[in-house]
């Protein structure tokens, strides 16, 4: 870690405005961006988000130099979108699908025909559920059996919302 950032965490702790305000201003877009990937609006992204900076400079001094601050930080906004989602009761896994094996894709490059935007706003678009276990999964990198303890839900449940969100992409893109 370079030593601005070191300097910049440790005002934090002491919680200085300015340098509050210097990381916050640092960190915005990128945890806008992990907080939109769960939430179904950029409003409730927003809300989030906002949320998560309350939490991290509660939790700064918690911080002990173990890997990258922008990874604690980033771990730390996926947890409060997930609390967000369990508040309005959206990690309920009810929906269900047609039989993803019925399912094929008939044109392999219809996801690198898209943009940026255009994947953001169909992941976005999946239902609760779905979009939560894709995003931990795929984006984030979570194995199943944490993704099982954060959501608390069954290894088991957690492929299966895969599964089940995967087979629901390519319903969407057929």
């Amino acid at each position: 870690m370079n030593s601005k950032l070191e300097s910049l965490i440790e005002e934090c702790r002491r919680r200085e405005p300015r340098a509050q305000r210097e990381l916050y201003d640092k960190l915005a877009p990128a945890m806008l961006a992990v907080c939109q990937r769960y939430m179904k609006d950029r409003e409730a992204a927003k809300d989030v988000m906002q949320d998560g900076f309350v939490r991290l400079f509660d939790k700064i001094s918690s911080y002990k130099g173990d890997g990258s601050f922008e990874g604690w930080a980033r771990k730390l906004f996926v947890n409060t979108a997930l609390m967000q989602l369990r508040r309005n009761d959206a990690l309920k896994f009810s929906d269900n699908i047609e039989d993803s094996q019925a399912m094929q894709m008939t044109h392999s490059n219809t996801l690198e025909k898209m943009g940026a935007d255009e994947i953001l706003e169909l992941v976005n678009s999946m239902p609760d559920g779905f979009r939560t276990v894709f995003n931990l999964y795929v984006i984030e990198g979570y194995s199943h059996e944490e993704i099982a303890g954060m959501l608390s839900i069954s290894e088991g449940g957690s492929r299966s919302q895969l599964s089940h969100a995967r087979a629901w992409l390519r319903k969407k893109l057929l």
